[in-house]
């Protein structure tokens, strides 16, 4: 999926606007001006359409762990995962959002999109191991459509 199609579904799932954006992505570590931020949250066809880079999409899951349940100051910062792949995000939002297995379930349940266990156990494995599995745009976007149903109720 896409880091604008993500970084849209976060912004409208916690009803933020660009300076929010900014602020959290400062928390993760990087940096980025309202207009960047525009143009990352604008469709494809629009005029102004920036492709939200990795880096900025790292710093923001980062940011957005911390704004969700704070800083750890006796924790140093862990390098970015780079390139940020649909299982990453769906890691950092797991972190962020502070869900277990059984949540997870019934947030892919609640868009009717059922996931065994051990399928969702796989795509939180490390890249390599033998029972990893890529996440796809259809579970992502399914997860981000249920979070925001729990989110914004």
């Amino acid at each position: 999926m896409m880091n604008n199609d993500v970084l849209r579904s976060v912004r409208y799932m916690l009803d933020i606007n660009d300076a929010k954006v900014a602020e959290i992505v400062k928390l993760g570590g990087g940096s980025a001006t309202k207009s960047d931020i525009a143009g990352y949250t604008r469709k494809d066809e629009e005029e102004g359409y920036l492709d939200c880079p990795d880096q900025f999409m790292a710093s923001f899951l980062d940011g957005l762990v911390f704004f969700k349940r704070g800083k750890d100051e006796n924790r140093p910062a862990q390098p970015a995962e780079l390139p940020i792949t649909n299982n990453t995000v769906l890691k950092k939002l797991r972190v962020a959002f502070e869900l277990k297995e059984d949540d997870m379930h019934a947030v892919l349940k609640s868009v009717e999109f059922p996931v065994s266990k051990p399928e969702l156990s796989a795509l939180f494995r490390k890249f390599g191991h033998s029972n990893y599995r890529t996440c796809g745009d259809q579970l992502l976007r399914n997860f981000l459509r249920g979070l925001t149903l729990r989110v914004r109720g």
